[in-house]
């Protein structure tokens, strides 16, 4: 899914009911299906739809839904954790710089009278 959510298909939210994925899916399909849309616009518009669809029917099923949650979340805690670990070595590849204990002297020091 190009890096969307399943739940950013639809414009939901995580903790959205069954009747509110339900209503999402509706509304989208209403516009999205191609045979609504104009002729010149039907292949981009199936396209769409197919994504609509199986966000649709993986959402709706509630077994499949709490596959894909674990599924987000483990994926959400490793980019978390890859990020946490390139800040943690930014800041030792920070601390270990021949500047790091160097201290800007105050103004009133830095005057030769």
């Amino acid at each position: 899914m190009s890096g969307s959510s399943l739940y950013d298909v639809l414009g939901i939210s995580i903790s959205a009911t069954c009747n509110e994925i339900k209503a999402a899916y509706r509304s989208l399909a209403r516009v999205c299906h191609p045979d609504v849309v104009a002729v010149n616009k039907r292949e981009n518009s199936a396209s769409e739809f197919m994504r609509i669809n199986q966000a649709y029917l993986t959402l709706s099923d509630p077994e499949k839904r709490a596959t894909y949650d674990r599924e987000l979340c483990r994926c959400t805690a490793k980019e978390l954790g890859a990020v946490a670990s390139s800040m943690a070595a930014a800041s030792a590849a920070a601390a270990s710089s021949h500047l790091s204990g160097f201290t800007r002297k105050k103004w009133e020091s830095d005057q030769c009278w």
